[in-house]
């Protein structure tokens, strides 16, 4: 059992809530038994499992540290203090992870199966973007496509907000030039919210395959990205606000997309 705080192995695991740590070295820091728990039924690649073995009590950690160590996980088992060191979040549970970050290239992606991606512009809290892969896996999406100098999905904060739907989505990150040229490849209907836009988002169609581009939480889209869509939205609004936080347009707009997807055309 690993009982210093200042243990090379430990220090190094901790490094990892730094983002630039964590574009070194491919990998990220999960902890709590829910998010562990859908890394490893997704198929992530687990590298290591950090327990603190007298906070593990329910069945279904235990099965998962056993199918994870099965996978060839390394297993270090550490002490409380040193746990709590690691970790930001409450009510620790005894069971982290170091797991390897999994993106896909964007010429590597087919929409054609006709489930829905989000592509999200320079979005800049961790917050927003996990909030938007959690409702985006709800509707069945396949994945998340970040243009632009965008906040890391392997984040910690991201992934407990998105609750683990960062391991069952596909990663894409690409410029926009990149983009631009896979639209007219696979001939995706681009989709915008924009407060300029004079068609609601509930009258407006979305045709398979739609992605739904977001803009900046600041900034919005670019003019250069506004020319790529195909529709523009708005949502309407009574109050004295003239705007939405970006992951709860983006939630409204997802499941106008989905419901159209299961009513049978007219």
């Amino acid at each position: 059992m690993i009982t210093s705080r200042s243990n090379a192995t430990i220090k190094a695991i901790r490094a990892l809530r730094q983002r630039p740590e964590r574009t070194r070295t491919g990998l990220m820091f999960a902890e709590g038994t829910q998010l562990v728990g859908e890394a490893i039924q997704n198929g992530m690649d687990v590298v290591q499992l950090i327990v603190s073995p007298d906070r593990v009590r329910s069945p279904f950690a235990r099965e998962m540290i056993q199918t994870a160590i099965a996978r060839g996980a390394e297993y270090i088992e550490v002490s409380p203090d040193v746990y709590d060191s690691l970790t930001e979040s409450e009510g620790r549970q005894g069971l982290a992870a170091v797991i390897r970050q999994r993106w896909h290239h964007l010429d590597h992606i087919d929409p054609s199966d006709g489930r829905p991606w989000i592509a999200m512009n320079s979005v800049q809290y961790p917050g927003n973007l996990g909030t938007v892969m959690r409702t985006l896996d709800s509707v069945g999406g396949a994945g998340v496509m970040l243009l632009g100098n965008s906040t890391d999905p392997y984040d910690p904060a991201t992934a407990r907000a998105s609750l683990g739907a960062v391991f069952s989505l596909k990663m894409v990150h690409a410029d926009i030039d990149t983009f631009a040229a896979w639209k007219h490849r696979w001939n995706v209907h681009l989709a915008a919210a924009d407060l300029g836009a004079t068609v609601p988002y509930r009258e407006a169609a979305y045709p398979s395959p739609t992605v739904l581009l977001m803009g900046a939480e600041r900034d919005g889209l670019t003019p250069e990205q506004k020319a790529l869509c195909d529709t523009m939205v708005y949502i309407p609004m009574v109050g004295r606000r003239d705007s939405l936080n970006v992951a709860v347009a983006a939630s409204l707009i997802l499941y106008e997309i989905f419901h159209q997807s299961r009513v049978p055309a007219r």
